[in-house]
């Protein structure tokens, strides 16, 4: 009877429960690897949205600088009043609000803030185009290149700034925008981590900004007419 050598291979019989027992342990490293990024992309998400919240604030900031132009994109009262305060003020030549509903008329507008109409009729340029903020910002660099403006006061919810901004650089670069956010009452007077609706508020925002930053489009159209085309 013959003695198998030192390098002789190894039975079938006996390499088998090995290779058996090696392919559960890889599909375990591979979950626990894919578990670890699961985590640490939560994480991440998570601290971005604390930093993202951070920065939104909650207390009304002086307005530093005139400009050429002023912008308001709808969406609130306070908006409205804030921004035809600056007009009246003579803090930009023109206003363009921005986002208006193709029904509503400058005499409805003005029946809502402090200036009266006569004072508005000369300065304040209704948009009737955009849908979102992206069409906000396509519509604003529009009538600021028309009129030649080179700097523009943004006014918008202090929650809402900083995805406006990020629309507005990306349609006009060459536009300089100064952010005059506008604080509710709501922020005021609560604490956004102690207020349910807030806090939604937040989230959904802080989605939406990050959709714009990678320069995802959550909805199909921006303004009027790419809706007619798309129809």
């Amino acid at each position: 009877m013959s003695v198998p050598g030192p390098d002789a291979p190894e039975p079938a019989s006996a390499t088998a429960p090995a290779r058996i027992r090696t392919r559960p342990r890889r599909r375990v490293r591979i979950l626990q690897l894919l578990a670890l990024f699961a985590v640490m992309g939560v994480l991440a998400l998570l601290a971005g949205f604390l930093v993202f919240a951070s920065a939104i604030q909650i207390e009304e900031v002086p307005l530093a600088r005139d400009a050429d132009g002023i912008v308001v994109l709808t969406g609130g009262s306070d908006r409205l009043v804030d921004a035809t305060n600056l007009l009246t003020e003579g803090r930009g030549r023109r206003l363009l609000i921005t986002g208006v509903h193709r029904d509503t008329t400058l005499g409805e507008i003005a029946r809502n803030v402090p200036a009266e109409e006569t004072a508005l009729t000369c300065c304040v340029d209704i948009g009737k185009s955009a849908l979102n903020t992206r069409g906000n910002a396509l519509e604003t660099a529009a009538w600021a290149r028309h009129l030649g403006f080179r700097s523009l006061i943004v006014v918008t919810s202090t929650w809402h700034m900083p995805r406006a901004l990020v629309e507005l650089r990306r349609a006009a670069p060459e536009i300089e925008m100064i952010a005059y956010p506008v604080v509710s009452q709501n922020l005021k007077n609560e604490p956004w981590w102690t207020s349910p609706a807030s806090l939604r508020l937040l989230v959904l925002e802080y989605v939406k900004y990050l959709a714009a930053n990678a320069k995802i489009r959550l909805l199909p159209a921006t303004t009027q007419e790419e809706a007619r085309r798309a129809q």
